[in-house]
């Protein structure tokens, strides 16, 4: 428990014959393994098992029925039965061929901070100083990502603080003025006088995501296309980097967790007349695209207000993505006998209802940093960085970071009467003022995000269509093509924003085909020139 720092790492006892395996506190550094046959094999990589002689590719259909609705793979699970994930925090022990895995450190929110908010800004200060140094130890240069959020900004920040001169910063941005946070990111940079290294997304995603399949072994994610794509340009410079990992788990950056307060006023008023009468309102409105719009927000805080505790921090995960009612769209009726129809608000429920925390954001903060950082955040991170020979480093989200953080007071982290600008994350925007333009840190939060929903109604819509038609997950009769086909003019249309599930499903059918089929990289970038090609109509 007292090793600081990100580690997956194996130990050999010749002696006992025993085997040891362990995973940083909040999973950094991936490490799966497989028990079967016989046999025992484990690597930082699926694909490595996937090598061995011990078993082979078959999907892990419970594992697809959770990621759709999570957008990760929770717990043990990986995209193929049989092949497990050491959780974050945990040891695993084989010897005699029996297995045992157990938890070495877990994070309280019970036990909170009693000083003022001007002493526990100094601390976090100071802590985050000490935890970025820590994090710059190397013998080779290192640089930034530099986003033009405030978790990055005061990591970049500190970095060039503590002595770091011509700090190289590696930005992305859009020809979209709405996704586009080069001009906050630009703010920083001059400020400290970094070396500035920047480049445009361009909507060239069917030639990237073989390459992204390839490094995660599972469907990529839309962050991990700007993730990769980030990384690339920071290789060409540097061996190692730091980012703003975490902050938003860590400090309550998300609107969800806000939005948890919200509702708990609008539950004040009847649940027959939210159920019975808002309800056949906000169900009248198209999920447009602008989802932040005064209507969606409106509609998403009433259809909240119908769960409460933790399935209502389960239902809020889903509602960009697959719910469970649409995955029984999805899904054909014989995939989903075969499954069981499995609970995925279960695989985070345990976490929300642990004796660790008292106060529902506390408890959503727990839940996330158990699951949400090592299954999603970091295992992107990790695997795009690592795609280029880059070393990615998160001073937010150290473990004495996130154990001080836990003590922290929630209304600290979450103020409606905080600055102008935004509530969210509080006390580290308290830091943030020390070092970042004050326009910088009263900035909305944007996000790490890409006009997904732009480019498969424009350049990629017929290419998607092609791509679909011939859907192996149609033809494996395990989804449903009329249910697809309803997504896709949806959204084309513009009715409703499916972007995101569009992404997982175009996602799937490059996996399959890579991972079950034996294409490559090269040859599926072939495959989506062809498909994309008017006269393969």
């Amino acid at each position: 428990t007292q090793l600081r720092g990100m580690f997956a790492f194996a130990i050999w006892d010749t002696r006992k014959r025993r085997l040891f395996l362990a995973r940083d506190h909040l999973g950094q550094k991936p490490l799966f393994f497989c028990q079967q046959n016989g046999g025992f094999a484990f690597a930082s990589e699926a694909k490595s098992i996937l090598a061995s002689d011990i078993t082979k590719a078959e999907i892990d259909l419970e594992g697809l029925w959770h990621y759709l609705s999570l957008r990760y793979m929770p717990d043990h699970h990986s995209m193929f039965k049989g092949i497990r994930k050491l959780p974050a925090a945990h040891y695993l022990v084989l010897e005699n061929n029996q297995l045992s895995i157990n938890r070495y450190w877990t994070v309280d929110f019970k036990d909170k901070i009693s000083a003022s908010k001007e002493e526990i800004t100094d601390q976090l200060d100071e802590l985050l100083l000490e935890t970025v140094k820590g994090h710059l130890l190397s013998d080779v240069r290192v640089g930034a990502f530099l986003s033009g959020g405030i978790d990055s900004g005061i990591v970049a920040s500190m970095m060039a603080e503590l002595g770091e001169k011509n700090l190289p910063r590696f930005s992305i941005g859009s020809k979209e003025k709405e996704f586009d946070e080069l001009p906050y990111a630009r703010m920083v940079s001059e400020k400290y006088g970094m070396e500035a290294h920047e480049k445009i997304v361009e909507p060239d995603l069917i030639h990237t995501i073989p390459s992204l399949i390839y490094h995660m072994d599972e469907p990529a994610d839309p962050f991990g296309f700007g993730v990769y794509l980030v990384s690339e340009l920071a290789a060409k410079h540097v061996k190692v980097v730091l980012g703003g990992d975490g902050g938003d788990e860590n400090f309550a950056g998300y609107d969800r967790y806000s939005g948890q307060r919200l509702v708990d006023y609008y539950c004040l008023l009847p649940q027959w007349f939210r159920q019975n009468i808002v309800k056949k309102v906000t169900d009248r409105i198209p999920e447009s695209f602008g989802y932040k719009s005064l209507a969606q927000k409106a509609a998403w805080v009433n259809e909240m207000s119908l769960f409460s505790g933790g399935d209502r921090y389960a239902q809020s995960l889903g509602v960009l993505r697959f719910t469970h009612e649409a995955k029984h769209k999805l899904f054909t009726e014989s995939a989903i006998q075969s499954l069981g129809d499995p609970s995925s608000a279960e695989k985070i429920l345990h976490y929300f209802n642990a004796d660790n925390a008292d106060d529902v954001v506390d408890k959503m903060l727990y839940t996330d940093l158990m699951t949400r950082i090592p299954d999603h955040i970091l295992m992107i991170a990790d695997r795009m960085t690592m795609a280029h020979s880059l070393e990615s480093r998160a001073p937010l989200i150290d473990y004495k970071v996130v154990e001080f953080a836990a003590t922290i007071p929630t209304n600290l982290k979450l103020n409606n009467r905080a600055m102008k600008g935004n509530h969210l994350k509080y006390i580290l925007r308290e830091v943030a003022t020390r070092y970042l333009p004050r326009e910088l840190v009263t900035l909305k939060k944007q996000g790490f995000r890409f006009p997904l929903g732009i480019w498969f109604r424009t350049d990629l819509k017929n290419f998607l269509r092609r791509l679909f038609a011939q859907s192996r997950f149609v033809e494996l009769g395990l989804f449903e093509k009329s249910y697809i086909d309803t997504l896709l003019d949806e959204h084309i249309s513009g009715k409703v924003d499916h972007n995101y599930r569009i992404w997982v499903l175009l996602n799937l059918e490059f996996w399959y085909r890579m991972y079950f089929e034996g294409e490559t990289v090269e040859s599926m970038k072939a495959f989506s020139d062809q498909i994309s090609t008017p006269s393969t109509c």
